[in-house]
């Protein structure tokens, strides 16, 4: 089953606000590196910083395009009135032992935080992965002090699978890392 079975939904937020989750598409490539720039200044939780994310406007259109061929891949967007709040990437193997298996990674926003966006993204990928006939294990990384994604994830069915000392530094500072499993 392709990607492009998520249907684009609107969900209702707090504040009478509306966001709209569905697939990124080649065409959303600016505006969601506008977005990965933004983000990434906003938090110390992602794997990367401001500056750090080196990928064109072209490059990111040809990866937006592999994911929307892929049956086993999928990029999500959770937008407010057209604007990217939030985003949730599921890339899973492409050999034939790993094409089940696979990791995420996901962001939000800090305006948005705390309104549901991450719970709702979550739930349509974990809708996706057990529509596609084929994956059936999320994987993700997270810091051990990130404790309102630990307890997203854990709320979600996600299990601790182990920890990574030092996984990652920021600032001269070192952190540990989670890994979660969530099998379908």
């Amino acid at each position: 089953m392709p990607s492009g079975v998520v249907e684009a939904r609107n969900h209702r937020l707090a504040g009478a606000r509306t966001l709209l989750i569905r697939e990124a598409q080649p065409q959303d490539a600016a505006a969601l590196l506008a977005y990965i720039e933004c983000v990434s200044a906003e938090t110390d939780f992602l794997t990367f910083g401001a500056g750090e994310f080196e990928l064109t406007e072209a490059a990111e259109a040809e990866q937006l395009s592999k994911f929307a061929a892929a049956d086993n891949q999928i990029y999500l967007l959770g937008l407010i009135e057209e604007v990217i709040v939030a985003a949730l990437m599921f890339s899973a193997g492409t050999r034939p032992r790993m094409r089940h298996s696979g990791s995420l990674g996901m962001s939000v926003r800090g305006q948005y935080w705390g309104l549901g966006v991450g719970s709702l993204l979550l739930d349509a990928l974990i809708d996706w992965a057990r529509a596609s006939g084929i994956v059936t294990k999320l994987n993700l990384c997270v810091r051990t002090d990130n404790e309102r994604a630990i307890s997203l994830y854990r709320r979600k069915g996600f299990v601790l699978e182990g920890t990574h000392r030092k996984e990652l530094v920021v600032r001269g500072v070192y952190y540990d890392t989670h890994w979660f499993g969530l099998e379908l």
